[in-house]
């Protein structure tokens, strides 16, 4: 099957670092606008998503589907209290954390339900030659 790109592909590592730059940079800029995560870091993720799943090398599948939701929790734990310009208060950071999470939540889970759909394809070959 051909790609959309000529080569090989990201490799694993090129796929958790893509994945993350592409998210904390649009929820960098959707915090400063907006002082926390919405529609539009959900938007990325999904892109990050199938990006990572397009671009990526054979056997990238399962990494493309973990990091997302792992890059997004990083990348607002390190920006909320930088960019959004809160104090680094746990409580204050607690309670931005979980109102961000619950904004992109529905991207992360039909994300998540879309990445493991394509992994558990890609793999049906692989269960039904081990049993």
């Amino acid at each position: 099957m051909s790609g959309p790109i000529k080569g090989a592909g990201l490799t694993k590592p090129g796929v958790v670092i893509l994945q993350f730059i592409f998210i904390a940079f649009i929820a960098m800029i959707e915090i400063f606008f907006r002082s926390n995560v919405g529609f539009v870091t959900g938007f990325a993720i999904w892109a990050c998503y199938y990006g990572g799943l397009v671009y990526g090398r054979p056997g990238t599948t399962y990494v493309a589907v973990v990091n997302p939701p792992i890059a997004f929790g990083l990348a607002a734990i390190l920006l909320l209290p930088t960019v959004g310009g809160l104090s680094l208060s746990p409580s204050r950071l607690g309670v931005d954390l979980v109102s961000g999470l619950a904004s992109v939540a529905p991207f992360l889970i039909s994300g998540a339900a879309y990445g493991w759909w394509r992994y558990f394809q890609e793999n049906k070959g692989l269960l039904a030659r081990s049993a």
